[in-house]
């Protein structure tokens, strides 16, 4: 069996993708230094405008928002200040700026592309059966794998780790508004196409509004797929607290990255918690 396998020729995909690769770096170059120089001052002023706000207002700010996005509740408020205060004792405030700026443009671009194909494949069987494979495929692809693309286009750098973040965390908003809005009652879209309405409109007043439910959850999920490629990102050199946990790996310290590891669980909890609270029902 071995030798019978032995004659086939190995398939050159390798050279295959090495060819692809140097077609778009080589024909596309203008659009990639533009896009990368683009977002990177959009990146660097959002942080910088990040950094201008006083630790302690920005402290207070988030806590008052949890307060309320939990139903002037003190538990996650609490949770906030002490979490933040802390990441701020460590002087790990400005790294934690570099990580909301990261995971704050990698989140919004996923759910501008993600919604709008989602939305795609629940009007189209065929998109759905085209795109399904290539979400599962983005999926199932480890992480790492997306930092190729994103050097060979963007260089290094806080742009490749968002373009990296964003392909490895659009999949759930894809996925989820598929799914809510397939899941609208039949009975109603039948109603609504009974009185006339156009198909934006019962996408706009109907199908988006009973899927919100689901399509936030999608959203929570992308957001958090976001953060976890912090780390990643950092060794294509985006900044933020991935890169102290990077170093302290590198350096064997132990203390460094356990603290940067910390603060990215407490980073992690707060906005899981926030955009969660923002999928509940309000009474």
């Amino acid at each position: 069996m071995n030798k019978m396998l032995d004659v086939i020729p190995a398939l050159p995909v390798a050279d295959w993708i090495e060819n692809l690769m140097d077609f778009l770096t080589e024909n596309f170059a203008n659009l990639f230094t533009f896009l990368q120089k683009a977002g990177q001052n959009s990146m660097d002023a959002f942080t910088n405008l990040l950094m201008l706000i006083p630790p302690i207002i920005f402290i207070l700010l988030v806590a008052v928002i949890a307060f309320f996005a939990t139903k002037k509740k003190f538990g996650l408020a609490a949770f906030v200040i002490i979490g933040l205060i802390f990441i701020y004792n460590q002087q790990l405030w400005e790294q934690l700026m570099s990580t909301v700026t990261l995971v704050v443009f990698a989140s919004i671009i996923a759910i501008i592309i993600g919604i709008p194909i989602g939305i795609l494949m629940s009007k189209s069987t065929i998109a759905e059966n085209i795109i399904k494979p290539i979400l599962d495929f983005m999926q199932t692809m480890p992480g790492f794998v997306y930092l190729i693309p994103a050097v060979a286009f963007f260089g290094i750098g806080m742009v490749p780790g968002v373009f990296a973040s964003v392909i490895f965390a659009l999949p759930p908003t894809v996925r989820f508004t598929n799914l809510g809005i397939r899941q609208v009652p039949k009975e109603l879209v039948e109603a609504a196409d009974s009185y006339g309405s156009t198909g934006w409109q019962k996408l706009i007043k109907l199908e988006l509004p009973l899927a919100k439910s689901t399509i936030m959850a999608g959203i929570n999920q992308t957001v958090l797929l976001s953060l976890s490629m912090v780390v990643i990102a950092s060794m294509i050199g985006a900044p933020g607290l991935g890169r102290d946990v990077l170093s302290a790996l590198q350096r064997a310290q132990v203390g460094n990255g356990f603290v940067a590891g910390i603060s990215l669980v407490i980073f992690a909890i707060i906005i899981d918690r926030l955009t969660q609270s923002l999928n509940k029902k309000k009474y």
